[in-house]
């Protein structure tokens, strides 16, 4: 069936085009009578207006695209959530790309909002920043980054202190008199766990007795974490960590499966278990799992407010606002040896 046009309007109520452009535009220019007749024409063809046309020709698109990079992840379903909340507040759109951390399809998902003519881009990387950024500038493109730091005289980014918050965990497992902590999480290619893992290794100069072992993972998912909890619960005694301080919550949760399940190994009383994101899960698994919590919702929010602010104001300054964590307590992480 065809898709009834301005024409076809113009023709049903008896107007010239220009007058159902100014009936769908400019109401209060047009006689009272004459927007009856051109409502009720659209109304009887059920006309639908090309609004993403009438932007593209006004160059002004309410549409803002997100990329992030797993969106399986409850940490980025909640920090889009806050994006598109604040985003409707303002009368934009958001549209979700999930790269799955690859970067061919993090390419593919800028080029698409580029060809959509989108008014900005929020983005969590998968590999540089800077890198990334010049792409979207020479395309035209606003951008925003999103949970990762970038340099202020090129972008703005939002971000939580993943250091501040690798240090709040492990001087909690620290003070619980715990001697040796196992980091568990993605390899070097993801900042956020580098930063992390770098927090720890901070604290521990404070407690020159204690140990580290680091387990990387393939991925942060359960299915990851349940991997390495297999193996940390297949050490001997005595070289198996008494305190466990996982990258996110869903390798926390699978490391947690592997250590009760499999290895019949108590959490806390044999190790204390503590995760990041303090996503909603968090407090309802089989021993409730500490965590650090970063504000999601506040980051997604925070995010668009910037690019609105860039895409609208002619003397916006480019900003980096970083987000301090903090730690939740829970029983996997209370109990001494």
């Amino acid at each position: 069936m065809k898709r009834a046009s301005v024409s076809d309007v113009a023709k049903k109520a008896g107007v010239a085009i220009g007058t159902v452009s100014n009936v769908l535009n400019h109401a209060d220019r047009v006689k009272p009578g004459t927007v009856k007749k051109v409502q009720k024409a659209i109304e009887e063809l059920g006309f639908v207006r090309n609004d993403a046309a009438r932007q593209l020709k006004a160059g002004n698109s309410r549409t803002i695209g997100l990329v992030i990079p797993d969106a399986s992840n409850p940490f980025f379903a909640e920090l889009a959530k806050g994006a598109e909340n604040l985003a409707i507040a303002r009368d934009f759109a958001v549209i979700i790309g999930n790269s799955s951390e690859d970067n061919s399809r993090e390419s593919s998902y800028i080029n698409l909002f580029h060809e959509q003519r989108v008014g900005g881009v929020l983005i969590s990387p998968v590999r540089g920043v800077n890198a990334r950024i010049e792409q979207l500038h020479q395309m035209g493109i606003n951008a925003v980054i999103v949970d990762r730091e970038a340099d202020a005289t090129i972008c703005c980014s939002v971000s939580v202190d993943d250091v501040a918050g690798g240090r709040l965990a492990s001087r909690h497992l620290l003070e619980q008199e715990r001697k040796h902590i196992a980091f568990v999480g993605g390899g070097p290619g993801i900042q956020q766990t580098v930063d992390r893992l770098e927090g720890v290794k901070q604290e521990l100069q404070n407690f020159p007795k204690a140990r580290l072992s680091v387990f990387e993972t393939s991925e942060m998912n359960v299915l990851a974490g349940r991997t390495v909890g297999s193996e940390i619960g297949k050490l001997p005694a005595s070289d198996r960590p008494d305190a466990i301080f996982c990258a996110n919550d869903l390798v926390a949760v699978g490391v947690m499966q592997a250590l009760l399940f499999e290895n019949n190994i108590r959490v806390p009383e044999q190790i204390a278990m503590i995760g990041y994101d303090d996503i909603d899960f968090a407090r309802s698994t089989i021993v409730p799992l500490s965590s650090v919590r970063q504000p999601s919702h506040l980051l997604g929010s925070s995010a668009v407010e910037l690019l609105i602010s860039e895409l609208q104001d002619s003397d916006h300054v480019h900003r980096q606002i970083t987000f301090q964590p903090e730690i939740v307590i829970r029983e996997s992480s209370t109990t001494a040896k």
